[in-house]
């Protein structure tokens, strides 16, 4: 089934230069890019996003990272595109991610792992409803799909 799914290169990742190698490795995976912009989060959308861990006690340290910096937002469209881009970011611990894998190659720490992608097919429209307009969406297609799918 086709779905859309939200993927954000965080803060460290943008800092790291790294939302180029992102991007391109959920490309080159067979996943249409459909949106995409470079933002700031301010404290309102964090609290959005993060609504299931506002009152948790590591939200205050999550809502200071990812509203520290410039991060980039994408919307990845394709069957199953939430399963294909969670199987490509890896665990969210680095450390148990497998090499091949975003956070796998490119983190470290817990708190520092690169990218979010959501969830559930569930999650995905509600998060990319958070950060896009539908006319900020673009769906085309791709001549390659063919070349991707049977």
């Amino acid at each position: 089934m086709s779905e859309r799914t939200l993927v954000l290169v965080k803060p460290d990742g943008v800092q790291r230069g790294l939302a180029g190698e992102v991007i391109g490795r959920l490309e080159r995976r067979g996943l249409q890019l459909v949106g995409l912009k470079l933002m700031r989060m301010d404290e309102a959308l964090a609290a959005r996003h993060y609504a299931e861990h506002v009152e948790k006690s590591f939200y205050p340290g999550l809502r200071d990272f990812m509203t520290s910096g410039p991060l980039v937002a994408a919307v990845f469209e394709g069957e199953n595109a939430v399963r294909a881009v969670r199987q490509s970011m890896g665990a969210t611990n680095p450390l148990d991610s497998p090499p091949g894998t975003i956070r796998g190659d490119l983190a470290l720490d817990l708190g520092r792992n690169v990218v979010h992608g959501s969830d559930s097919a569930e999650s995905g429209e509600r998060e990319v409803a958070l950060f896009f307009r539908p006319e900020e969406l673009v769906g085309w297609t791709s001549d390659m799909a063919g070349w991707v799918r049977e």
